[in-house]
């Protein structure tokens, strides 16, 4: 029936979601409106915490930075655990709820900590093994909770629209552009009003308020129940990712040879045998792989260590097409890296003078937040119609495209950074003397990037991957955040160890006999070299091309399409 969608997605009931009543942008506003919430947290704490180390737990600011890239960078990494929990077994929604409950609990004892003298050190006194560890556990159930959110929200949001009806296909990637608007909203707010309750509040509303505000992106996704769609759990895709290659190597060892006429096994229902998941054809890359999929006479066809379907090893190429521009787009990530670290502590040193109102140190990051609110709407509205007439592509310009202008632009932030940096210091030693507005230009250069990168990714790790990878797709490019941060954390402690230490190094605890300018420098040309090859991977990259296989002219009661070699 028309009114019922095509990809086999359910109600809450269990039932055939019906296009009437679910999905759609009747069920995207409250996933939206929970991302903005659960931003306002997060960005909150990312933004503060180099200060709070520094100025409550009394650690050098080098210290402090690598303290924050790791625990960003795990926040991140983590999104591969949760991708694995919502894939396998509990579905996104469920995923979201559980892991949501893991972040409240963190950002609880993450407010204790700011609230109680047992949990801080005394003044000039380093901070005792007991203060740190229940710090950095807080940080860690935040961290925890991260993980299981990020990679099924935005996948989450995307099921709502059926990917049979070329009309919301088109409004899926609105949502796509409208889902990062409201992170720059949350990172707005968390880093204006929140920030400036804990100047003039103090640390234990800083981080009280966005606890409060963890526990009502819990709310405002639960009132969203009814309108739904969701996608039942496929089981593990790493395990079926294990069998293929399994396989392939055991009819290798058989002397297997697939040619391009060899047929492959497949099921002869009408939905493949992974659940919810919908057949595919076989495609050409990866070659090797096929051998998963012819039957030998030793082979058990109920086995999927020793055959697996086609739609099974297409999953597994699916997610192997992927991995080059995955790995070509992290650089970026030690970029923004820089805006929760080292931007902040510069902003600490300048003049934040606006009238007679001091702009708060951690405020500074709206520059990139505003740069992004204002960047959606008006690529939204005003380029996309040009670009679609233009070019004939329903998003006016693919995600490729897209990435790719984002990493040109993140290469330049960081060029632009080293400049004002370099002149920041020759204006020393008037303390204060140089206004916080200079840093201005590489905030909205990092925006911009981020606008281009992030929705480009959100859109290629989405439509690049079958039904039951979707969620680990998400993960994977939310993951180059966590590997970015934590290849800025090594790339700081290479530099402090091979100039000297942070007593006579380029990066010291003091930012003005620091010269952080060189470091950016370095950053700059790892982006532009990684930029060249993300170019090459681009040109070269052949897009999804798996469709929903027909086996019409294959006579079911024939056996010769289980290969006999």
């Amino acid at each position: 029936m028309d009114f019922l969608v095509s990809d086999g997605r359910v109600d809450r009931h269990g039932d055939i979601a019906d296009k009437r009543t679910t999905g759609g942008w009747k069920a995207a506003p409250f996933i939206i409106m929970n991302e903005a919430v659960e931003r306002v947290a997060y960005i909150a704490i990312a933004m503060n915490m180099t200060r709070y180390l520094v100025s409550e737990m009394h650690l050098t600011i080098p210290d402090s930075a690598t303290h924050v890239t790791n625990w960003i960078g795990s926040s991140y990494v983590l999104t591969l655990l949760g991708a694995f929990l919502a894939d396998a077994y509990f579905g996104r929604f469920k995923t979201i709820l559980v892991f949501s409950f893991i972040y409240a609990v963190g950002m609880f004892m993450l407010t204790t900590s700011a609230s109680f003298d047992t949990f801080r050190p005394r003044k000039h006194k380093e901070a005792s093994q007991f203060q740190m560890t229940f710090l950095l556990g807080a940080l860690g159930l935040v961290a925890l909770g991260t993980g299981g959110i990020k990679p099924c929200v935005s996948s989450f949001g995307a099921d709502q629209f059926d990917e049979g009806d070329e009309k919301e296909v088109q409004k899926k990637y609105s949502f796509f552009n409208w889902f990062f608007f409201a992170i720059n909203i949350g990172a707005l707010l968390g880093t204006t009003l929140l920030v400036y309750i804990q100047e003039k509040l103090g640390w234990s509303w800083g981080f009280g308020i966005p606890t409060i505000t963890t526990f009502l992106s819990i709310f405002v996704l639960a009132i969203g129940i009814n309108h739904y769609r969701f996608q039942k759990p496929m089981g593990s895709p790493f395990t079926r990712f294990l069998q293929v290659i399994v396989a392939s190597v055991k009819n290798h060892r058989r002397g297997v040879v697939v040619k391009k006429e060899t047929q492959l096994y497949e099921v002869e229902t009408t939905q493949s045998d992974i659940i919810g998941a919908r057949k595919l054809q076989r495609t050409l890359q990866y070659r090797f792989l096929d051998k998963a999929a012819v039957v030998t006479p030793k082979t058990k066809i109920n086995d999927r260590w020793s055959v697996c379907t086609v739609t099974q090893v297409e999953e597994f190429k699916s997610i192997l097409k992927i991995l080059p521009v995955w790995a070509t787009t992290i650089a970026l990530s030690i970029c923004l890296g820089q805006m929760s670290t080292f931007f902040i502590s510069q902003s600490n040193i300048m003049n934040r003078k606006l009238g007679n109102f001091e702009i708060p140190t951690s405020s500074v990051t709206t520059f990139a937040a505003i740069n992004g609110l204002i960047l959606v709407p008006i690529y939204e509205q005003l380029f996309i119609p040009v670009l679609r007439k233009l070019t004939g592509h329903q998003c006016g310009i693919t995600s490729l495209q897209r990435m790719g202008v984002g990493l040109f632009i993140g290469t330049i932030a960081m060029g632009s950074a080293a400049f004002v940096e370099k002149k920041r210091r020759e204006e020393y030693p008037h303390l204060h003397s140089m206004s916080v507005f200079w840093l201005l230009p590489q905030f909205f250069l990092i925006g911009s990037a981020e606008v281009f990168t992030y929705v480009g990714q959100l859109e290629f790790f989405y439509d690049e991957v079958t039904d039951g990878t979707k969620s680990i797709s998400s993960a994977m490019f939310l993951c180059e955040s966590g590997i970015g941060n934590w290849l800025s954390t090594a790339l700081v402690k290479i530099v402090i160890l091979t100039t000297g230490g942070q007593e006579q190094g380029w990066l010291r605890n003091d930012l003005n006999k620091s010269k952080l300018d060189w470091f950016y420098w370095i950053v700059a040309v790892i982006n532009a070299i990684n930029f060249l090859v993300y170019l090459m991977v681009a040109t070269i990259y052949k897009g999804k091309e798996s469709v929903i296989a027909r086996f019409d002219n294959i006579d079911e009661s024939n056996e010769d399409h289980h290969i006999q070699p």
